[in-house]
């Protein structure tokens, strides 16, 4: 399946999503957040995906939401769509149920959703070329995507603040030192670096195993107590403990050799799984 604003590409059991709108500093738009969301989707359903990578083509990230339809850009009442979920959002609540690791590889500038739908990845790789911007005081509007939810756990809530009140564009460097990021690169190094991540997260590790470990991290983020995560803990062990995976993971270690994990996240997810209510737009 091909698609017009992004591209797809599996190699070495890892998914590179490019944002594919170049001219346009790859400014999202409708159409791009459908794709993602459908890209995703393959992406859970194909074990052949171990791990993701989200980046740019050009010399942007993504410029934000497109800005062509002019001063009602945001205005949904006037253009008969009323309230409804934001587009950011509806990506980020996606990426938030992925089955599969998610690297953003920050090429360049990165302002609006362009900076808000990383926050929902796992971990951020960034190139000296890039930029943030959390700019939409400045457009006169509010953070979306859900990362009033998400940035604040990642850098704290003053940072977060600080960044959402001004609107400023910063620096990778400054990304870095707060927490945003986990390193910065050299533009060539970039990938490289991201798919070398990828790679230790897909290599001698179960699929399955990687699977829970995102659900149950990010899920817990909010639990009230650490029973909450004791309860999730032991029926992932108890159901995990007597699939194929885990005899292979200690028989690979007695025999001291890589592991060849049998399982597939498409079917093989423990029979709890998911142990959560979906929620719903209200």
């Amino acid at each position: 399946m091909s698609y017009n604003t992004i591209l797809y590409d599996v190699e070495d059991n890892i998914l590179t999503i490019t944002l594919n709108r170049p001219e346009k500093l790859n400014a999202f738009t409708g159409e791009m957040l459908n794709e993602m969301v459908d890209a995703l989707d393959r992406a859970d359903a194909d074990d052949e995906v171990r791990a993701i990578i989200v980046t740019g083509a050009g010399r942007g990230f993504c410029a934000g939401a497109d800005l062509s339809g002019g001063s009602s850009t945001f205005d949904h009442e006037s253009d008969g769509r009323g309230l409804h979920p934001d587009g950011g959002g509806v990506l980020t609540l996606r990426i938030f149920e992925c089955l599969k690791p998610i690297i953003a590889a920050c090429n360049g500038p990165a302002v609006g959703v362009g900076a808000t739908m990383q926050c929902a990845m796992d971990i951020r790789l960034a190139s000296e070329n890039a930029k943030y911007g959390f700019v939409f005081a400045k457009r006169g509007i509010v953070p979306e995507a859900c990362s009033s939810w998400f940035l604040p756990r990642i850098v704290g809530i003053s940072q977060a603040l600080e960044w959402a009140y001004s609107g400023r564009v910063f620096t990778a460097d400054e990304a870095l030192d707060k927490g945003l990021v986990r390193s910065v690169h050299a533009a060539d190094d970039l990938l490289p670096a991201a798919r070398a991540l990828a790679k230790e997260f897909a290599n001698e590790t179960s699929a399955i195993s990687v699977a829970m470990i995102r659900q149950m991290m990010w899920k817990m983020m909010t639990a009230d107590h650490p029973m909450e995560a004791h309860k999730v803990d032991s029926r992932g062990v108890y159901y995990t403990g007597q699939s194929a995976d885990a005899a292979e993971g200690v028989q690979s270690f007695l025999e001291k050799r890589p592991a060849e994990f049998p399982g597939k996240v498409s079917q093989d997810m423990p029979e709890f799984f998911p142990w959560w209510e979906k929620r719903k737009f209200e």
